[in-house]
């Protein structure tokens, strides 16, 4: 079964907790005492990351920028799900929340971003085969310019698609499977006049040209209204009256997306949203959400998710092979130079049996085990990955690096990894050795 692709605008929601007893003695406001901050992603983001908590395979194909808070949430959402990043005009958009004993005091918006839509022969080949495996597709509507793209990706899409509108956001694609508003968002869609979630959903189905149209009306559920067939009232299984509703549509709409996924009709996926959204409010909302963040520092990872980590969050990935018997000053002085080039290092180490075809018999000294618990303790090297084979093409290919680092002259010289490096589009930088450096020195001095 193909994942759920959710497309949509990316934001930070951080909220900062704490208690509120007294008024500030210059100005009529309470005064909060930071307990706590917590961050999470908000908007697609949010919907992706709790859809992938319900077990699913999720891509996010979203804007976000190269600025900390951009990075940040990338971190946050990196080790969950599946990142398609895309580039973003201006600021990461940012939500503070101020909470006090579970309240929202305040809120601060900060980030400008927008992304824009890209003519057809300018998409992403990555994002084009993502869609073509994709088992439902969710449009998180946030007003950020994601949407755009999603109606250019969506024309011929022969899966379920969802599209969650926003008020800042554009009407929904025309023939999506489900369009779930809020009745905020129906009214601005009836801009002539508003007569109830009822009239809505019937309307914006035959205007929309949508297989369904569920209105969502808060602590009352939903308003069904299916092409063709009645209209339905879908109301929750628990009441949540006076909690905070906060990411109830993006619950909601990621769990009718994944149902339809699944092969349920639109009223069995709406009631399940609707089921879900409401417990999701009964237990706090996306007040509750918490994830842990990512960051390369974090160790120890595998080499896989050290690249994947690095490229969530924009960052370039380098790397090196070789076999690294008996440790010595000039490797270290290679790995040092070739970490300051980018952001994250990746060792790629010859297995025994390749350091003997490679060396002969008699080699290695000092067996894998012990080679990759040495080089995993220097601060440079931030993954190892032992390879099988006599060269390092294959793990090249699986790691896809930035830059691939080799130690000595190699001017004009065509190596075996040549056609995996031009074909990847990765750079390759040879580095000087130490003089007199070398493992076979070492040995001969030894014997």
């Amino acid at each position: 079964m193909g994942p759920l692709v959710v497309i949509g605008d990316t934001l930070l929601d951080v909220d900062v907790e704490g208690d509120s007893e007294r008024l500030c003695p210059d100005a009529p406001v309470p005064v909060v005492d930071i307990a706590a901050e917590h961050a999470r992603p908000g908007g697609a983001g949010l919907a992706a990351l709790l859809a992938a908590r319900d077990g699913a395979e999720v891509v996010l194909i979203t804007a976000i920028g190269d600025d900390p808070d951009g990075h940040r949430l990338c971190a946050l959402l990196s080790e969950e799900v599946e990142l398609v990043r895309l580039p973003l005009n201006g600021g990461t958009v940012r939500k503070t929340r101020v909470r006090s004993r579970g309240q929202t005091m305040l809120r601060l918006d900060s980030g400008d971003g927008v992304t824009r839509s890209a003519p057809p022969g300018e998409i992403p080949e990555e994002i084009t085969a993502v869609l073509a495996r994709a088992g439902a597709v969710l449009v998180s509507d946030y007003g950020r310019g994601v949407a755009g793209l999603a109606r250019e990706l969506l024309r011929e899409a022969r899966v379920p698609v969802v599209w969650d509108p926003h008020p800042r956001g554009g009407p929904p694609m025309p023939g999506c499977t489900l369009v779930t508003p809020s009745e905020a968002e129906a009214r601005m869609l009836c801009p002539d006049g508003y007569r109830g979630p009822d009239h809505a959903a019937r309307r914006l189905v035959r205007e929309l040209r949508a297989g369904a149209v569920a209105v969502t009306t808060g602590g009352n559920g939903a308003t069904l209204a299916v092409q063709g067939g009645p209209l339905t009232r879908v109301p929750p299984p628990v009441t949540a009256a006076g909690q905070d509703a906060c990411g109830a549509g993006d619950r909601f709409a990621g769990a009718a997306a994944l149902a339809l996924r699944d092969g349920a009709d639109v009223e069995e996926a709406v009631t399940i949203g609707v089921g879900e959204a409401s417990r999701f409010v009964e237990r706090g909302g996306a007040a509750t959400v918490r994830t842990q963040e990512q960051r390369l520092g974090d160790r120890p990872r595998t080499a896989l998710e050290v690249a994947r980590l690095t490229r969530a969050q924009g960052g370039r990935l380098i790397a090196t092979g070789g076999c690294f018997d008996l440790l010595h000053a000039g490797h270290v002085s290679l790995l040092r130079r070739a970490r300051a080039l980018g952001d994250a290092l990746v060792v790629c180490v010859n297995s025994d049996d390749s350091v003997r075809r490679l060396k002969g018999p008699s080699r290695p000294v000092v067996d894998a085990r012990d080679r990759v618990e040495v080089l995993r303790a220097l601060s440079c090297v931030d993954a190892v990955l032992v390879f099988e084979e006599d060269t390092p093409a294959e793990s090249i290919e699986l790691l896809r690096p930035d830059v691939w680092v080799k130690g000595g002259d190699y001017e004009g010289e065509v190596l075996p990894e040549s056609e995996v490096l031009e074909r990847l589009g990765a750079e390759f930088v040879a580095l000087s050795t130490l003089p007199g450096r070398s493992t076979s020195n070492l040995i001969r001095e030894i014997q």
